[in-house]
């Protein structure tokens, strides 16, 4: 804030008297005061509530339902179960086995605990890769030939639900009180909310940590658990030839988990949701390992229970998990348990989107109002007679004997988080396979085939990677002041109207001296994280920038200096998160009000509208791979103090500048591993020119990672596309700043703007 009031001082000491804050030629003039940047990202905010609030209407577009019959309405909404397990990361094949693996040593056995009604078993089964399950098997002595997965929270352990431990009262066991009624009960581990420092940085849960490397590598912790439990289905419909009645039951995430499963597989019988059902509105604000890019596109909870129909679901309204993350580097969070009303409007909702009753076998039953313990007895015997249990339902725990060999809970969760890592690890490794035969159709033999070729990928980027409002612009409406001005340039603020709540702001730099019938070329100077325009005209205001803005309008460029998103720490990241549910990004806002700034700049006589180009630093760098590739406008693109092996530095663990140990919890980007790292970024801007100013001390990446990706980009324009000079590197010995050296070069070359005399 100090900085901020210096560079306002000094605007106004080095501002002539007689100035009285003019508009330039054809804008009104500019009376919005305050924070400009404040007011910028509170109308996103505003834009992007009322964009989650459109989306539920929205959905039905992607839905076909056909009512007919049983077997008509499964095969109708078979596209939607697969757009679900595309978003969810349930992508990968399992591994078929035999039979599920006893756990046991030398000292200790594989019995945990035992009654006269079951026997608790270690046991571990493969799934993916290198991934297992583990949990146990209550396996009954009387069994009913059913199956059940019992699934419980994150916070809860296998041994918990099933009464082995202490944690949960006898009423919330309901593994065990599964077991003693008859079911072939199986509890998987899941990974814990653990809160805790990572590499000794950033705190975040457990979840959060092995969520960050999913995402990006188009997985999801939700995916790989739902993953664990469809294995297990699929040992349970093995077992013999008859029809395998098959149920999954679970509390808060495992609620969650269930939902998710039933919802994919058909095979799941019946299923029981407790704690977690709700309106998904405000997914927002939950654990982002909650996040699942484009859910609200096409889902709800409503949505997913209608994949469940024509099979059964029991809807437990009861209290939820409830906690508050405050952040610290992770991303703050809030559980609260869900209110009746809307956990009853919720199913109603359900029911309606089915329009059928005979294929909407589901009950919701509460305990007390709503807010009452898990597991009812109530919530159980219905499941059970979903499952076609017709033996009377016993509320009477059996005493149970408890080994006193219990395993190490800590120690096993930590063997499940070295495989899920280790896993991501090597999706890692192979993404750059995956990104190749992505990229197959990009036609190579000329440029015109290229530029034609590459507009599919373009509109893959525009809608599923950085989303796209199909909203029109809203009229220009520029607002403009005079707020300094010397013997070299003159400078102002302008705002500009992009959609309903949405501005876009920066700041305009006229060198002096443009002749009347002149047009001269643009500089759009793109600041970086937690930026403002301010910081990129002046160089004693950040030592990063070195003025850019303003050395480049001295070199007789016009420059615009825009506000982009990504400041006010937890403000602007929970824009991302508001975002994604709807298969967007900041971007898909950001890249509008570039597109409208362009528009604008395109209307001043002083400007040449084939000559305006992008050069950002760090954050702003970020936005160099993103926004020209969709503002074609921009001849050209720099990036600096960014450009990376970008999928890399977000997933590795190996390396400490990864972005998996740090604060930027927003960064993570849906499957960028599968389809754009930042040569394929690059691949959108070719053939219009592209450079990279890269310090050799700036700590975002090393060296040999930047090289290697660049190295991808000159392959294509120089190898492939015989575009000679149009791609360049600038190494220099510096930190995270502009240079200001080969990239002034490059714009002067490229924009054919002569360069300064040597004086």
């Amino acid at each position: 804030m100090r900085s901020i009031l210096l560079i306002l001082a000094t605007l106004l000491a080095s501002t002539p008297t007689n100035i009285t804050a003019q508009p330039l030629p054809n804008t009104e003039a500019l009376k919005l005061e305050g924070d400009i940047a404040s007011h910028l990202v509170d109308g996103v905010d505003r834009f992007l509530l009322k964009q989650l609030d459109h989306s539920i209407a929205a959905r039905s577009q992607y839905w076909n339902r056909d009512t007919s019959s049983a077997a008509a309405y499964s095969k109708s909404v078979t596209p939607n179960r697969a757009r679900l397990a595309e978003i969810t990361g349930v992508v990968d094949s399992r591994i078929a086995f035999n039979d599920l693996e006893v756990i046991g040593g030398t000292t200790d056995g594989p019995v945990q605990g035992s009654s006269a009604a079951f026997e608790a078993i270690k046991i571990r089964w493969p799934v993916i890769r290198n991934i297992h399950g583990v949990g146990l098997m209550l396996k009954p002595t009387k069994p009913n030939g059913k199956y059940v997965i019992a699934v419980p929270d994150a916070d809860h352990t296998p041994e918990m639900i099933s009464g082995l431990v202490p944690g949960l009262g006898v009423p919330q066991q309901y593994a065990r009180h599964l077991a003693e009624n008859g079911f072939t009960v199986l509890v998987p581990t899941l990974i814990s909310r653990e809160y805790a420092a990572r590499n000794g940085r950033a705190k975040m849960t457990s979840r959060e940590f092995l969520y960050r490397s999913s995402f990006i590598l188009g997985r999801h912790l939700i995916g790989y658990e739902v993953q664990k439990i469809l294995a297990l289905v699929d040992w349970c419909s093995s077992r013999n030839n008859d029809e395998v009645s098959i149920g999954v039951i679970g509390w808060g995430e495992g609620g969650l988990l269930t939902l998710y499963s039933a919802a994919l597989d058909e095979r799941i019988d019946a299923a029981c949701v407790s704690g977690y059902f709700n309106s998904r509105q405000t997914i927002w604000s939950e654990p982002i390992s909650r996040n699942v890019y484009a859910l609200l596109d096409q889902f709800g909870d409503a949505e997913l229970a209608t994949l469940i129909a024509p099979r059964k679901l029991v809807v437990e309204a009861a209290a939820g998990p409830e906690l508050e993350l405050a952040g610290n580097g992770g991303a703050p969070a809030k559980l609260a348990s869900p209110l009746l009303s809307v956990v009853s409007a919720e199913m109603d909702r359900a029911i309606e989107l089915i329009g059928a009753p005979n294929l909407t076998p589901f009950n919701l039953i509460a305990t007390k109002d709503g807010q009452g313990d898990f597991g009812s007895p109530n919530s159980l015997r219905q499941f059970a007679q979903d499952l076609g249990q017709t033996a009377k339902w016993s509320v009477e725990p059996v005493d149970l004997t408890v080994s006193d060999n219990q395993g190490d809970a800590k120690q096993r969760e930590a063997t499940q988080m070295r495989e899920i890592d280790q896993h991501n690890q090597w999706l890692l490794s192979e993404s750059h396979f995956v990104r190749k035969d992505f990229m197959n159709k990009l036609d190579t033999s000329s440029v015109a085939a290229y530029e034609k070729s590459a507009q599919w990928y373009r509109d893959y980027f525009r809608e599923e990677t950085i989303g796209h409002f199909e909203l029109d612009l809203l009229p220009l409406n520029a607002r403009s002041r005079l707020i300094e001005k010397n013997d070299k340039w003159s400078r102002y603020e302008v705002v500009l109207d992009v959609f309903d709540d949405v501005i876009a702001y920066g700041l305009l730099t006229l060198p002096t001296g443009i002749k009347a019938d002149e047009q001269r070329p643009v500089v759009v100077c793109q600041h970086g994280l937690e930026g403002r325009p301010q910081d990129v005209i002046g160089e004693q205001s950040h030592q990063y920038y070195s003025g850019f803005a303003t050395a480049l309008a001295e070199r007789g460029f016009i420059t615009f200096a825009p506000q982009n998103l990504y400041i006010f720490t937890d403000r602007f990241r929970t824009l991302q998160r508001k975002s994604y549910p709807l298969r967007k990004t900041l971007f898909s806002t950001i890249v509008p009000q570039h597109q409208q700034i362009v528009n604008w700049l395109k209307t001043l006589d002083q400007v040449d509208s084939k000559r305006i180009a992008f050069y950002g630093l760090s954050y702003g760098g970020k936005s160099a791979m993103r926004i020209p590739p969709l503002v074609t406008d921009y001849c050209l693109s720099i990036c600096s103090a960014d450009f990376n092996e970008w999928v890399f530095k977000n997933a590795t663990t190996r390396y400490n500048f990864s972005y998996m140990w740090t604060g930027e919890y927003e960064i993570f980007e849906w499957n960028l591993g599968g389809t754009f790292n930042y040569a394929e970024m690059a691949f959108l801007i070719a053939p219009r020119p592209f450079m990279v100013e890269r310090g050799h001390f700036d700590g975002v990446g090393e060296d040999h990672w930047v090289g290697y990706e660049f190295a991808r980009v000159q392959y294509m324009y120089q190898a492939k596309l015989k575009l000679k000079d149009t791609t360049e590197i600038e190494w220099f010995d510096g930190p995270h700043k502009i240079n200001g050296v080969g990239t002034y070069r490059f714009l002067h070359k490229h924009l054919d703007w002569p360069e300064p005399q040597a004086k």
